[in-house]
């Protein structure tokens, strides 16, 4: 099965149910929601809470015209929403379950997921969305409430302290 939230607009087969959505996108979704989070434990509750939303809206979300895009939008929202109402910053752990993931150096995907750990959770969004998921800058802009100009403000910024602290991660 095609993973939902990899196929263009235009080219996006519905899913006929809930249950075959989260099949095709569950993976892409933890792994978006380790690298916005920093931590396995609680990624798994942020898609837990997603998709019960998802659920709850499903006439909703089953006719828009890009359901995993409107799964992943309530993703970003939850977890910005939730950092927003915690008066008290958490730095979670990192035991190095970092989810699943596409293969590659694992040293350098935990290196990753500690610097983003260190951006304000708006910045990690726009990170995450933008070259994780490779979305447009529109459409980053979207989904976490930003103008355009600050969502690439925000990006620019963001990366440039990635660089300064972690200057392994520059390539």
């Amino acid at each position: 099965m095609t993973d939902l939230a990899d196929q263009q607009v235009g080219a996006v087969r519905r899913p006929e149910s809930f249950e075959e959505l989260v099949a095709a996108t569950g993976d892409r979704m933890l792994r978006t929601a380790v690298l916005l989070t920093g931590d396995r434990h609680a990624a798994e509750d942020l898609v837990q809470s997603t998709y019960a939303q998802v659920f709850a809206r499903w006439r909703l979300v089953s006719r828009a015209e890009n359901p995993a895009a409107y799964t992943r939008t309530i993703l970003t929202r939850l977890f910005l929403s939730d950092r927003r109402r915690k008066r008290v910053p958490e730095l979670p752990l990192l035991d190095g379950a970092d989810g699943p993931a596409p293969p590659g150096d694992p040293t350098l995907r935990l290196s990753l997921v500690e610097a983003l750990v260190t951006l304000p959770p708006l910045d990690r969004a726009v990170l995450v969305l933008r070259y994780f998921h490779d979305l447009p800058v529109a459409e980053v802009a979207a989904q976490t409430g930003l103008s355009s100009s600050a969502c690439r403000t925000r990006a620019s910024r963001a990366l440039a302290r990635l660089r300064t602290h972690f200057p392994d991660l520059a390539d």
